[in-house]
Parts: C-alpha cells; structure tokens; sequence
C-alpha cells in the first residue's frame, strides 16, 4: 500500500513471467491479474499490457484465437536509441482464411475484438526485438477456434 495520497498510481517493478515458456527472461505486465500484474489503485483500468524480449526464433499464440476485446500487438526493434533498428522476421496469420502477414520492420497491428489470429511465428531473430501487446480490457481471455 501507498504512503502518500497518489503513490499508488505509480507502478516501479511491473515484473511477472512470460505466457511463452521460450522466454525465460523478466517480462513486464500491468493490469492482468492472471498474470500477476494486478495493481492496486489501477482497478477497472480498461487495458491490460505485457511486453517480452524476444531473443530466439519462437511460435506463440497456437492456431489461432480471438479475443472479446481489441487487441494492439507492437513490434519494436531492441535497440532504444533506434526502434527501426529492426533484427528480426515474424510472420502471423490473420482472419478464418489465415491471410498470412509478414513482419520484418518496426510495426503496429490492430486486432479488432473478434478477429481470429495467430499463430505469431518470429522465424528470424539476428538481434533481439520488444514484442509487446496491448489488450483493451483489464484481463488476458481467449477464446479459441473450437469454444
């Protein structure tokens, strides 16, 4: 608990673990309480966030899903006084024909509530790269193909 009025609206280790168990270095999370990101004085913020260094070629997001809420994913390359300093290639497919999108440069991706996505395959990763999404709801819930 805070010890001044609005301490509390200040987040300083927002560290949990990775959803991927391929990365297995401190990953940030803010809002979701499955993930041990849960903040008091942040209840009912309406987004969810989780950013993760990817290192090493990796699939997540298995043969798809959709969310009830939109969805933002951010691909940033790892260097902070260059984010178009991009050493990676991901491609992930999007939508029931799995239109797939290749990814190789500092990019955004919206995800309207509903849309089926994934799998994110990072096929190439010469340098490492901030992978983060941004969920616009407090908590992390997929619904997968078959539900």
């Amino acid at each position: 608990m805070s010890e001044t009025k609005y301490g509390k609206y200040i987040v300083r280790e927002p560290l949990g673990k990775a959803r991927h168990p391929e990365i297995d270095v401190p990953v940030i999370h803010l809002g979701q309480a499955d993930m041990g990101g849960a903040v008091e004085g942040w209840e009912g913020v309406p987004f969810a966030i989780t950013m993760e260094a990817v290192y090493q070629p990796l699939s997540m997001g298995g043969d798809g899903h959709k969310h009830d809420q939109a969805e933002i994913l951010c691909f940033l390359g790892g260097n902070p006084m260059d984010y178009y300093d991009f050493g990676a290639e991901a491609y992930i497919l999007l939508g029931e024909e799995k239109e797939k999108h290749i990814i190789n440069s500092t990019s955004f991706i919206y995800i309207p509530a509903g849309l089926l996505h994934c799998p994110l395959v990072f096929t190439k990763v010469d340098k490492p790269i901030v992978f983060s999404d941004i969920l616009l709801a407090p908590e992390y819930k997929v619904n997968r193909p078959s539900e």
